[in-house]
């Protein structure tokens, strides 16, 4: 297949993820971008000043970007966007931040946004380390959702994992008093990994109960992919962790 950033006369996205300056660091992604439509271009073209978030390296002004205070909750890597698009339409009163590293799933998303008329969901393409660490304030965050990360399941990739110590130290200082960090993987070997992270991490609370999961709440959907793979007998873990302090969400 040819890549369509490439081939002769073909068209990168306009605003494009791009690694910043400084030293190197583990990835928990690789950009391979798939097959990129005229339709997700044309949401990049024309949709990207609505929805989207360029990158600054700065701390982000929330209340001017959605044009209201409301809390906030970040999903990061939402993939092909359907669990962020099922939640924002269930949840106007709060705001919704995604972030994604691969172009086509932003550009899907940039549609389905518009087709929704969510203007209370914004989008970064980005490295979500990067955004986390220098545009969002420490207890900014209403909520953090992480759903189905890349396991890297060979043993020799773990280290690639986004779930690492630092990466959870930082979620939990975004995080809000009484904010809350939800989890969920298909991968046993992934899960055993966040208990052993999360679960030692100060500034946040297993809600079931140390190395605990929880039913699927209502708010993350069940995908087609995750229908199918529990049909086959794959497990999934949802892990709930609180911020303790006043006011935690159930």
């Amino acid at each position: 297949m040819t890549d369509p950033f490439t081939s002769p006369g073909a068209k990168a996205p306009p605003k494009p993820f791009a690694p910043t300056g400084g030293r190197r660091e583990v990835r928990s992604f690789v950009l391979r971008q798939g097959r990129f439509t005229e339709a997700q271009q044309r949401a990049f073209d024309t949709l990207w000043p609505r929805f989207g978030l360029d990158y600054t390296g700065r701390l982000r002004d929330f209340d001017t970007a959605f044009g209201r205070r409301a809390p906030r909750v970040l999903e990061i890597g939402f993939g092909n966007g359907e669990a962020l698009r099922f939640a924002a339409a269930q949840d106007p009163a709060r705001d919704y931040i995604g972030i994604e590293v691969h172009a086509p799933g932003v550009g899907r998303l940039l549609n389905a946004l518009a087709e929704d008329g969510a203007d209370h969901v914004r989008l970064y393409h980005h490295d979500a380390v990067e955004v986390l660490r220098n545009e969002i304030a420490d207890g900014a965050l209403d909520e953090v959702r992480i759903y189905f990360p890349d396991p890297w399941h060979k043993k020799r990739h773990n280290k690639r994992r986004l779930i690492q110590p630092a990466f959870a130290a930082l979620l939990a200082e975004k995080l809000r008093p009484g904010g809350r960090l939800h989890a969920a993987t298909d991968w046993q070997d992934y899960a055993e990994q966040m208990w052993d992270v999360l679960d030692a991490t100060p500034g946040l609370r297993n809600r079931a109960g140390p190395r605990g999961h929880v039913p699927r709440p209502p708010w993350r959907p069940q995908t087609h992919f995750e229908t199918r793979g529990r049909k086959l007998g794959h497990g999934v873990w949802d892990l709930l962790y609180d911020k303790p302090g006043m006011g935690n969400r159930e």
